[in-house]
C-alpha cells in the first residue's frame, strides 16, 4: 500500500470522547485492536498508566491518547523508547512545542532511513533480476 493509499486510521487519530470519563480495558481493546496483554505490556513499559480499582483497570482519556501514539509509532517503527520519548514531552508545558519538534525531527530521520532501505532493496531486485537473466540466457544456449 502507498503512503498515499494509507487509510486515514494510519495518521492515528482518535475521536474525542467527550461523553465517556474512563474506558476499560475491553474498551480500549475493541477501539485500537489490541489485546490484553498488549495494553499490560505498555503499563508494565511505563507508556500508560491506568488507574486501579480493585482488579480493574481503568483508563483515562490521556491513556488512550498515548495508546493512539504508542501504535501510531509502531507502525512506522518507531522503537518504544522513541516513542516513550516523544510522548513524554507531552507533559512538559510548552504547548507540546518541543513534542512537536523532536517528533518531526524523528519522523525525518525515519523517512531518511526507509528511503536509503528502499535504494538498497530496488538495488538488489535490480542485482537479482539481472542474475537471472544470465542464468536464462546460459540455459537458452543448451
Amino acid at each position: 500500500m502507498t503512503a498515499a493509499a494509507a487509510p486515514i486510521e494510519a495518521l492515528a487519530p482518535i475521536e474525542p470522547r467527550p461523553d465517556r470519563d474512563a474506558f476499560s480495558i475491553s474498551d480500549l481493546c475493541a477501539e485500537f485492536g489490541v489485546t490484553p496483554r498488549a495494553l499490560r505490556f505498555y503499563e508494565d513499559e511505563g507508556l500508560i498508566a491506568p488507574e486501579r480499582r480493585g482488579t480493574q483497570r481503568i483508563y483515562t482519556h490521556r491513556d488512550r491518547a498515548r495508546l493512539a501514539w504508542i501504535l501510531r509509532g509502531k507502525r512506522v517503527g518507531f522503537s518504544l523508547a522513541e516513542i516513550r520519548e516523544m510522548i513524554d514531552l507531552y507533559d512538559l508545558g510548552d504547548g507540546r512545542r518541543l513534542q512537536r519538534q523532536v517528533t518531526l525531527e524523528r519522523c525525518m530521520d525515519r523517512i531518511a532511513l526507509l528511503e536509503a532501505q528502499k535504494r538498497d532493496i530496488d538495488a538488489h531486485i535490480a542485482e537479482l533480476a539481472q542474475f537471472v537473466d544470465l542464468i536464462k540466457s546460459k540455459d537458452n544456449e543448451h
